[in-house]
């Protein structure tokens, strides 16, 4: 169910709609609903906090950074009506307590295969373009947060703050999450890549950085699905066979797998057959491999081009941290569930302006992300907080009115041929520099 059609369905069921009930219209209560009946949390009791009301709290806490989470309960309004028309904040914490991780995560996954399934993206020779990466994320110092994720360390020990690490899996035309996996600080990304096999889209292109190279986790990423294709930059001094040459900087190569990685992974072969694409590009040789092995359908002039997409899930995390969190990079949650349900609530709230932005480019003819994010989800927020003095036969027309409001935050066509060149920074010196008085310099 499409967002406008949700709106519509909500306005032609009743007349007389509550702020929370509104806000529902947002998410398909069906899907919701479902949600929390798999993690084992949905109750017939009547609380004046239902737990549909808790998850807008959670996604509310990554809309409105600079908030308490008991104030942002109360300025959304999601309470049922009560004695007191404030709630209390125990009141709020019984409550995420009450909702738990794995509801919001069971949220996210459903909300994020529904969008994908219904929503329009741009393709590439019939494939969508993905992509994944890792990031990390900050939590607040307490004990129970640094037992669980751990932290960086030096030879002085854990010096920093405990973080969690992640990986996502993007759309890139959209920067819509599709899945998403986190553990403890010193994690492999590698691992955690391979818990998101069995949930990647079929007929898709997945593109990866050059840190996640492992012959096991390229096998069955393309071997379980149809069309689950990869793309990734080839290493320094990768061992091949060529088994036959496609062009002059084209061939379909033979990689070979050592006896460690087909213990690990009992579903890989003794080797592997690959593209091995070659191209110069501004003066540097890039080689890029893939499973693309097809020449007709996937030109190998494209393909390497194609990876400077991938930089498209970078961004997606700059507006997640800079925008959404308004650069307060440490999370707010102070145990580890809750820290983990705030999470999963932040990548929900993001998908949810992407969604609407998706919906906006559509209508403007333009990729979802040749939108400015920024713009979109202020105003987005703000749309979600005049709902309480909106009337229900408004809604349509107000949510119509909002996408083509969106549509007007387009961004300037993107510049190529600008280059930020590294700079490398002098060392620091590790004594204090001591300045000259003038009778030293004469």
């Amino acid at each position: 169910m499409q967002l406008q059609q949700a709106l519509n369905t909500a306005f032609n069921a009743s007349t007389q709609f509550s702020t929370f009930e509104q806000l529902s219209s947002f998410l398909d209560p069906t899907i919701i609903d479902t949600a929390f009946v798999e993690s084992g949390v949905a109750t017939v009791r009547k609380r004046r906090l239902p737990l549909e009301a808790v998850m807008w709290s959670v996604i509310g806490m990554s809309l409105f950074r600079q908030e308490s989470v008991w104030h942002i309960a109360n300025k959304m309004d999601i309470a049922l009506p009560g004695k007191n028309p404030l709630v209390a904040p125990s009141a709020m914490v019984q409550a995420r307590q009450r909702l738990g991780v794995d509801a919001v995560k069971a949220v996210f996954k459903k909300m994020a295969h529904h969008w994908y399934q219904s929503q329009r993206f741009e393709t590439w020779n019939g494939l969508n373009l993905l992509a994944v990466d890792g990031v990390v994320w900050r939590t607040t110092d307490t004990p129970e947060n640094r037992e669980k994720y751990g932290s960086a360390s030096t030879q002085h020990g854990d010096t920093s703050f405990p973080q969690i690490r992640m990986v996502c899996h993007m759309e890139l035309t959209s920067h819509q999450l599709l899945n998403s996996t986190f553990d403890k600080y010193k994690s492999n990304e590698m691992v955690l890549a391979e818990q998101l096999i069995d949930d990647t889209p079929c007929h898709s292109l997945t593109l990866f950085d050059k840190g996640y190279y492992s012959l096991g986790l390229l096998n069955r990423w393309h071997s379980n699905g149809q069309e689950r294709h990869w793309l990734i930059p080839a290493k320094r001094g990768l061992q091949y066979e060529v088994i036959r040459s496609l062009g002059r900087n084209d061939k379909v190569v033979k990689l070979m797998t050592t006896a460690h990685a087909r213990k690990r992974f009992d579903d890989l072969p003794d080797f592997i057959e690959a593209r091995l694409i070659t191209k110069e590009i501004k003066g540097k040789t890039c080689q890029v491999l893939t499973s693309m092995v097809d020449a007709m359908r996937f030109p190998g002039n494209e393909i390497v081009e194609l990876y400077s997409h991938r930089w498209e899930i970078e961004l997606g995390f700059r507006e997640i941290k800079q925008t959404m969190l308004n650069s307060e990079y440490t999370l707010r949650s102070k145990l580890p569930d809750m820290v983990e349900q705030e999470m999963w609530g932040l990548l929900l709230a993001y998908n949810l302006i992407r969604s609407a932005m998706t919906e906006a480019a559509n209508r403007k003819g333009i990729w979802p992300n040749q939108l400015s994010f920024s713009g979109c989800s202020s105003t987005i927020v703000a749309f979600l907080m005049t709902l309480q003095l909106t009337s229900p036969g408004k809604l349509p027309i107000l949510y119509n009115s909002l996408i083509d409001q969106l549509g007007f935050y387009q961004l300037p066509p993107r510049r190529e041929d600008r280059a930020y060149p590294r700079w490398v920074k002098p060392k620091t010196n590790r004594y204090p520099h001591k300045k000259k008085n003038a009778s030293q310099l004469n």
